[in-house]
């Protein structure tokens, strides 16, 4: 029986996973002004926005930070938490419950901006076409973390900026996502 549990909770988070995804592609775009003519753009707007568009009436943009989108993918991990928690048969506190939802967060986000930035640098050392959907939109979303070390760490042809934010991004995993789910599942129970 186990076994069958163990199948279910997998496609549940993954399914969680998924919409807490688009939510999180759609916080990321409108802070980096991905190009909204670009597909990839235009699938993470058309099908977050019918979820969104009541909010951001209450709940205002803060800068270029998407507050809707935010709450919402907070909430999704929240109820992803939550249900995981249920197939275990244990019902944790919810002190504990919100700090793992805004662990699962911070951690989601840094997974996700790693894995932008690592698939297009690695893309763009293919030279695929300059003008493929999902370079352009990896290539946006990465480019407020590579902007910064542009060019400054560039031996003869090979640019190690990207490297250098993967090893920044998986530091604060551990230095930052790591500590708060610990402190999560100790206010849990």
């Amino acid at each position: 029986m186990t076994y069958l549990l163990n199948a279910f909770s997998l496609l549940l988070g993954l399914v969680f996973d998924a919409a807490a995804a688009l939510f999180v592609l759609r916080l990321l775009a409108e802070a980096s002004r991905a190009d909204f003519h670009n597909p990839l753009s235009q699938f993470v707007y058309r099908y977050s926005n019918p979820v969104l568009a009541p909010l951001r009436r209450v709940l205002p943009n803060w800068r270029r930070l998407n507050l809707a989108a935010l709450l919402v993918a907070w909430l999704v991990l929240l109820l992803k938490q939550l249900a995981l928690a249920a197939l275990a048969g244990f019902v944790p506190a919810l002190p504990g419950l919100l700090v793992l939802a805004v662990a699962a967060l911070v951690d989601f986000v840094l997974i996700t901006w790693l894995v932008l930035v690592f698939g297009w640098s690695l893309l763009s050392m293919l030279q695929p076409d300059g003008y493929h959907p999902l370079l352009r939109f990896a290539g946006a979303l990465a480019a407020p973390l590579l902007r910064p070390l542009r060019g400054r760490l560039t031996v003869g042809m090979i640019d190690f900026s990207p490297t250098v934010v993967i090893v920044a991004l998986l530091l604060a995993r551990l230095l930052v996502a790591a500590p708060l789910y610990d402190l999560g599942a100790r206010l849990a129970g």
